[in-house]
């Protein structure tokens, strides 16, 4: 349909634009580990980036007696990829996880890809270190979740407070305080919003430890402070506590023996088998599914925890499989963009859609083999992303990008690849054509500039314009009556 002109038949029967069938609930949600903390110049403004591109957020030690910054410059780019904290680079390249195109590009992804919701690293509401400026983020992250129909959750760092502890920023006299104060937060701000995860009605919590708080009676008494409809389904890294549910497993680099040493497949095997029988004593757990361990961390003058092989997917698909097929209440994948840590799901330069794909496809063997979603599908994200850097400053087509969203959540793909296809030839698509009784109707979409010209002939020869439609921020639909016993001929120019 990429013509200057689009004809249409009036006195045909109706034709409908159908969509593939929307993936129905899961037996059990897949989450996917989402970091919030990148910045770039969307936030920061000029050619700045902040530390999680640059790795400047390490002080090294280097001869002569001066401590220096190691870091790279995303500005540069080194074949084909900007050069960034990273081995590996986002197929969009270094990017700011406030940019509102960059938010809806991943929740689309998500979406295309069979993944139910983020689970967001998440270090408190404080303003101390960068944790208001990752929750400010975490906000922003959950507002596009909404969108897409997606669900949230959060992995509580408490290793914060000892680094508050540390700075003078809190006391360790008033560090459970401060901690119960933390989860009124989450509770009045994420815990009793509807896409919020729950098991048996109670708000999903990740904590990345526990770090600090190690007893089960510090976690006892924050708990406390949270009402009765919000004690969370409380999981820990590796070991349960007994306030909580479960725990859940991560790539076990320490079992590598860090730097340069290898974890051998039958390492991790050993650590997966460890972490599901002491599961089967616990009411529930989370498991996980990890496509690599390639960390940065040495390159920038800290100290590498190990390397754990990609091997050309395998290790993706094998934690997966084994994730979605035991006794677990939720899938984990670790991660969706820690790229400091290489351990990436995201689209790259380097393994472009490959990791969605194979979650595609398991979704679709495993969980729901309705599921309609493939690679190609997922490319669509990619698009939208394109047009809203180049148009996004025009209202009128950025109202037109909305729609295409809305589509593509909607599960309506062939009405949003008609409206991206409008965008890419600069042309305008008719879709939604229907034909009601003595009634004609369809929506215009694509590129949308300047006033629409619709046209009616009998013989292809002659045109008649017959209405005017000029382009503003809502749809553009047009109706008409026709005949049952004449045809006609309808364009959009």
């Amino acid at each position: 349909m990429k013509l200057r002109s689009i004809f249409i038949l009036a006195a045909l029967t109706p034709v409908l634009l159908s969509a593939p069938k929307v993936a129905s609930g899961a037996p059990k949600p897949v989450m996917v580990h989402y970091m919030p903390w990148f910045q770039g110049p969307y936030s920061l403004g000029g050619t700045n980036w902040g530390a999680h591109w640059t790795g400047n957020g390490l002080i090294v030690y280097h001869g002569g007696g001066t401590n220096q910054f190691y870091y790279f410059d995303p500005n540069l780019t080194t074949n084909g990829k900007a050069e960034v904290a990273s081995w590996y680079c986002p197929l969009i390249g270094p990017y700011d996880s406030l940019d509102p195109a960059v938010l809806e590009y991943h929740v689309l992804l998500m979406k295309l890809g069979g993944i139910d919701g983020v689970i967001v690293d998440w270090y408190g509401q404080d303003n101390y270190n960068d944790y208001l400026m990752n929750n400010q983020r975490t906000v922003a992250v959950f507002n596009y979740i909404r969108k897409a129909g997606l669900k949230f959750s959060l992995c509580y760092e408490d290793q914060t407070i000892a680094a508050e502890i540390q700075g003078n920023y809190i006391t360790a006299a008033n560090a459970d305080s401060h901690a119960q104060q933390t989860m009124l937060y989450a509770q009045s701000n994420f815990f009793n919003d509807p896409c919020f995860l729950r098991l048996n009605n109670a708000p999903v919590l990740l904590n990345f430890g526990p770090q600090y708080f190690k007893t089960n009676s510090d976690w006892v008494t924050i708990f406390s402070a949270l009402s009765a409809s919000n004690q969370p389904a409380f999981f820990t890294e590796d070991n349960s506590l007994p306030v909580g549910q479960g725990a859940f497993d991560w790539p076990p680099m320490s079992l590598s023996g860090g730097g340069t040493n290898t974890l051998t497949p039958a390492e991790l095997q050993g650590y997966l088998n460890t972490f599901e029988t002491k599961a089967a004593g616990w009411p529930k757990y989370v498991s996980s599914g990890f496509p690599r361990f390639h960390d940065i961390y040495a390159k920038i003058g800290g100290t590498s925890y190990g390397y754990l092989d990609d091997a050309n997917g395998l290790t993706l698909t094998n934690t997966l499989s084994r994730a979605l097929t035991n006794n677990s209440s939720v899938v984990q994948i670790v991660t969706w963009n820690d790229y400091g840590e290489g351990t990436v799901i995201e689209p790259t330069v380097d393994y472009g859609f490959r990791d969605l794909g194979i979650i595609q496809n398991f979704r679709r063997q495993y969980l729901d083999a309705t599921f309609p979603y493939h690679t190609n599908d997922a490319a669509m994200a990619l698009q939208l992303y394109n047009f809203r850097k180049q148009y996004g400053s025009t209202a009128i087509l950025s109202a037109e990008m909305d729609r295409i969203f809305t589509n593509i959540v909607s599960g309506k793909l062939s009405t949003a690849n008609l409206q991206l296809s409008g965008l890419a030839s600069t042309r305008r698509m008719i879709y939604n054509l229907s034909v009601q009784t003595n009634q004609l109707q369809f929506s215009i979409g694509g590129y949308l500039t300047s006033p629409l010209q619709v046209q009616i002939s009998s013989d292809l020869v002659n045109w008649q314009n017959i209405q005017t439609i000029i382009p503003g921020t809502n749809l553009p639909v047009f109706t008409t009556n026709i005949s049952q016993t004449a045809s006609h001929f309808f364009r959009v120019q």
